[in-house]
């Protein structure tokens, strides 16, 4: 794997318990793990810590899509997590982008923090979906002052070309050849993926449903 690209590890388990199992066994294999809207209500901040606490690193992913003001609020919580990256949805509007990248940059400077990444979701890879329409989304995404995307390989390379500001792609996704999509419309190769400009790619089941996850998570490296 390119050493510009990362893999993030789903934690898409329904418990504390099974979250830690997975940590414990693929870090520092796995440095990111990512947590969704199921595990963080199941046990909160709790696992939070404990990623961190182990010297990886979180990927908030509760795709924030609210009035302004709640959605402000919820960044400022999560910059306080310390996590590293966290996810909004850009349909949620401008103004509300705008007061998320306005609240995290505040938070930070006041906690004296390194500032998470604001990743915005274009359209779900569950999805099937007009590239333009990602690309329509990511403009305003990145013109707001997010700094990266949530997107297909198949449309990653399409926003390379065409938004000239830096900026973080997460692939979500990602599969080994040859196996099943499961309820992914748009899946792809790490390959793939790195070859259309993926900075980071999200894998989940491929590793959780391995009967050997670590020596999983090596292949795919």
């Amino acid at each position: 794997m390119s050493s510009a690209s990362q893999i993030i590890l789903a934690l898409d388990v329904d418990n504390l318990q099974a979250a830690k199992n997975f940590v414990d066994k693929l870090y520092p294999q796995i440095k990111i793990f990512k947590i969704g809207i199921q595990l963080f209500t199941s046990c909160g901040r709790e696992i939070v810590d404990y990623i961190n606490n182990k010297g990886a690193e979180v990927f908030l992913d509760l795709k924030f899509f609210d009035i302004p003001n709640t959605v402000a609020g919820a960044v400022r919580e999560a910059v306080r997590l310390k996590v590293k990256m966290l996810t909004m949805h850009i349909l949620g509007d401008e103004e509300m982008l705008k007061a998320a990248v306005s609240a995290r940059n505040d938070e930070a400077g006041t906690l004296k923090i390194n500032k998470p990444l604001l990743i915005g979701v274009t359209v779900l890879t569950s999805k099937d979906t007009a590239s333009s329409d990602v690309l329509t989304l990511a403009k305003i995404g990145i013109e707001c002052g997010l700094d990266g995307v949530v997107c297909s390989a198949r449309e990653a390379g399409l926003l390379r070309k065409e938004i000239k500001k830096s900026f973080v792609i997460v692939t979500p996704g990602i599969r080994q050849a040859n196996t099943a999509s499961d309820d992914q419309k748009r899946t792809t190769t790490v390959q793939e993926a790195i070859a259309s400009g993926s900075d980071f790619l999200v894998v989940g089941r491929p590793i959780l449903k391995a009967d050997d996850p670590l020596r999983a998570a090596k292949e795919l490296v």
